[in-house]
């Protein structure tokens, strides 16, 4: 899904169909609660995903996977508030879920360190 989704913005589509499941349905929540698509539709099985512009230019400038099944790397809480939130937006997979950065620091948790959005 990210990767159709990083296409997807250098093709300068308006929108992209990505297969329906429950973490990209939270990854997704997650964009559009911090701006950065316009939105999701589901439509039978799949995921309508509608992108965000602003100038002609898309929102996101790059994705990057982090955590992979052979690397992982682990923020405790205090390591947490040691990361800038304006250089990147960063999400992590946690006990309760994918979560952003903001909502670690607000509810005092750690995790994995999932995806990195620019």
């Amino acid at each position: 899904m990210l990767v159709s989704l990083k296409n997807g913005q250098l093709a300068k589509l308006n929108f992209i169909y990505c297969q329906k499941t429950k973490t990209h349905e939270l990854l997704l929540k997650i964009l559009w609660n911090e701006g950065f698509i316009l939105g999701y539709k589901v439509c039978f099985n799949k995921l309508k995903i509608f992108l965000k512009y602003k100038n002609n230019k898309p929102v996101i400038n790059s994705l990057k996977i982090i955590s992979k099944p052979n690397f992982k790397i682990n923020f405790s809480t205090k390591q947490i508030w040691k990361v800038n939130p304006n250089k990147t937006f960063l999400i992590l997979s946690t006990n309760k879920g994918l979560k952003s950065l903001f909502d670690c620091k607000k509810l005092k948790i750690g995790g994995n360190v999932f995806i990195s959005v620019n």
